[in-house]
């Protein structure tokens, strides 16, 4: 038990040093990038990355999942060798979809550049970023295999080699143009990302190579019964990260629009959507790096208590990790209350990003602690009740930009993300306390009988 214990405290320190490094790293690359390309060239590098996102969502986030819950089932029941045919056959699907998205987007990245994104120079950019699908399969896939064994160092080293590579091949290319008298242009910075993932990829590769893994071991599973248990999870996963990716998409592009309606110009709608979005949410979003980690390890710590049918040890480890981001929240939210004007005015210079912090700062602990509960609701398997309370959280941050927005401008936005946040919290926290419940009087019954 504090074996365990300890060993989810350690793989959580571990993602979320790799997280924060990550992010400062990233912090300074968007300088460079506006710095270098230019406001517009960096408009155009940003408009592509919700439809990459809704890529990545088909073809890598729901078989992730599925594989780190699945893995970590099998090896709780030493069943190691249907562990890795789960895990091949995910990474198969995964690679599939990939390969078919990739296909699908450059055949039509005209089309799509045009139709949906507004901008005819995103073609291009299309057409390279899903160039990065596959690998980032392979990654993400073996990610999920780590996770599920709650080996967290392999993904943790990945992501900073992701990122490493990512930056430093963009710097070494940009050097190598302006010293031969060609100025870059912005799809070098989507060059970047290709060579990021295919360097990730290349090490989680290794990272099995080196950890042994035999790909021709016997299997007790057949691969229709992967296929099949794969599926049944992270079909629901995949419905709802694509939901929610889409869903988001809509919701961004409708605020700038609402605004206006409020009685804003067209240019002061995109700046407060550009106060709120890009200065006022990262900071109140960069403590989720140590949220973030605790929820990736519960999914395959509550799916490993489950298969061990101990309900009593399943509530207190979600309590637990539910407690300490609830705990953290608080912490957050009271300083962000006493110093956000301060942070506005500091770091970016405006008024309004320190109000924005400050009215945000009442989201933390809801915000913080959904994410741990929603993991352990994956964790034991319920993806379909994942999907719908993140679609009834989504859909009242929707109604908030249509309804309140008009009538109270952005501060009716803002309610709605309280009251979305607030809410998704308190229906997961229900929905797990009754799935326990369920799942401990099912035990008694069947030792009794």
């Amino acid at each position: 038990m504090f074996r365990k214990k300890h060993s989810l405290i350690k793989g959580t320190l571990i993602l979320t040093s790799a997280g924060l490094v990550s992010r400062v790293l990233g912090f300074f690359f968007r300088i460079f990038l506006s710095h270098t390309f230019g406001e517009e060239q960096v408009g155009l590098y940003q408009l592509i990355f919700p439809f990459y996102a809704l890529c990545l969502s088909l073809s890598t986030s729901g078989l992730e999942t599925a594989i780190s819950r699945s893995v970590s089932r099998f090896h709780s029941l030493g069943r190691t060798q249907d562990g890795k045919l789960i895990f091949q056959t995910g990474l198969i699907l995964s690679v599939l979809i990939s390969l078919i998205c990739t296909f699908l987007v450059q055949k039509n990245s005209v089309f799509l550049s045009n139709r949906f994104l507004g901008d005819p120079r995103c073609a291009t950019l299309l057409y390279l970023i899903v160039l990065a699908l596959p690998a980032a399969s392979v990654h993400s896939c073996i990610c999920g295999y780590h996770y599920g064994l709650q080996r967290t160092s392999v993904p943790a080293i990945s992501q900073l080699i992701e990122q490493f590579v990512r930056i430093s091949s963009v710097l070494v290319l940009y050097f190598i143009f302006i010293r031969s008298g060609v100025h870059p242009e912005i799809p070098l910075a989507v060059s970047g990302i290709i060579f990021g993932e295919l360097a990730a990829a290349g090490y989680s590769l290794f990272s099995l190579k080196k950890r042994g893994f035999d790909a021709d071991s016997p299997y007790i599973l057949s691969i229709s019964k992967s296929c099949s248990e794969l599926l049944r999870l992270s079909v629901p996963l995949t419905v709802n990260r694509t939901a929610i990716t889409f869903l988001q998409g809509i919701e961004a592009a409708s605020i700038p629009v609402c605004l206006e309606l409020a009685s804003h110009s067209a240019s002061e709608a995109l700046s407060i959507y550009g106060v709120l979005t890009g200065m006022a949410l990262p900071c109140i979003l960069f403590p989720s790096a140590l949220t973030n980690s605790v929820s990736l390890l519960l999914i395959p710590a509550v799916a490993q208590k489950q298969a061990e049918s101990s309900s009593k040890e399943t509530f207190l480890l979600i309590k637990k990790a539910a407690g300490g981001c609830f705990s953290l929240g608080l912490l957050c939210s009271v300083f962000f209350l006493l110093t956000g004007s301060f942070l506005g005015n500091f770091l970016f210079h405006s008024t309004l990003a320190g109000n924005f912090i400050v009215t945000l700062a009442w989201i933390c602990p809801f915000l913080y602690t959904s994410s741990a509960l929603l993991s352990a609701i994956n964790g034991l398997g319920l993806t379909t009740l994942t999907l719908m309370i993140n679609l009834l959280g989504l859909s009242i941050r929707i109604l908030s930009v249509y309804f309140g927005i008009p009538h109270y401008g952005i501060t009716g936005y803002l309610w709605g993300l309280f009251i979305s946040q607030s809410t998704v919290c308190l229906v997961a926290l229900l929905t797990l306390s009754h799935e326990i419940k369920k799942e401990y009087l099912q035990s008694v019954e069947s030792a009794t009988d």
